[in-house]
């Protein structure tokens, strides 16, 4: 097995996931007392949340690099940030390591062309949902449209990722606005929904779309372990 180096903290309701669901897919696979031989280091999401409202990119990756570089000292194999936002990253803290690095938008879009879809619903922070590294790496490397929700939606969901779910809470109420924000991408010609943001499955899980889902947490999880074990 290869040693998987995981960049968490953003936020750590996302990374404890990561973990868990990384350790049950490995024994899954190899049985018995096994388990995921990896490295995490969990940054403090704190700063990090502030230098994103001032869109401070440099002043991130310069701490996500600096993350990555201990992660690979640390003996990983191959590294994973465990965030969809600070994948914006990827390529910027690939420059930086031997190592690589597994996006998370490539994992996704594995497991959207597997499924025959060529238009999915993206919702995730701003960041992911307004920004090109995202909607165009699913576009020019994966020939796969993408369709985001309206400003006003955006920011509703921006908010309670980082207000409610980065904190644990599961707000009802947020469960339904997400839903019909949902509705709204598939009568735009979604033909599946994409939870660009490690912390919305948290809060949206299959069973409140009758289109298919992709919790891309759980994706990166299977394409880690997949890369770790191969």
């Amino acid at each position: 097995m290869k040693t998987m180096g995981l960049i968490g903290g953003l936020s750590w309701e996302s990374s404890l996931v990561y973990y868990k669901l990384i350790n049950e897919m490995v024994k899954q696979r190899l049985g018995g007392l096994h388990s995921a031989q990896c490295t995490m280091y969990s940054v403090d999401f704190g700063p990090i949340e502030a230098m994103m409202r001032e869109e401070n990119w440099t002043q991130i990756r310069e701490i996500l690099a600096d993350a990555a570089v201990k992660v690979e000292k640390g003996g990983a194999d191959l590294i994973a940030i465990c965030s969809n936002t600070m994948n914006k990253m990827a390529d910027d803290i690939q420059s930086k390591v031997s190592i690589p690095v597994l996006h998370i938008a490539d994992a996704t879009a594995a497991k959207i062309k597997s499924s025959g879809m060529k238009k999915v619903g993206l919702l995730g922070t701003k960041a992911v949902m307004e920004g090109d590294f995202y909607k165009e790496r699913l576009k020019t490397k994966h020939n796969i449209d993408v369709v985001i929700p309206t400003e006003a939606d955006r920011v509703l969901i921006h908010e309670v990722i980082l207000t409610e779910l980065c904190l644990g809470i599961l707000n009802p109420v947020s469960r339904e606005r997400f839903k019909e924000i949902m509705n709204k991408l598939v009568s735009q010609g979604a033909e599946g929904i994409v939870l660009g943001c490690t912390e919305i499955p948290l809060l949206i899980k299959q069973d409140d779309s009758d289109r298919p889902v992709f919790d891309t947490l759980t994706i990166h999880a299977e394409a880690i372990v997949e890369a770790a074990l191969r």
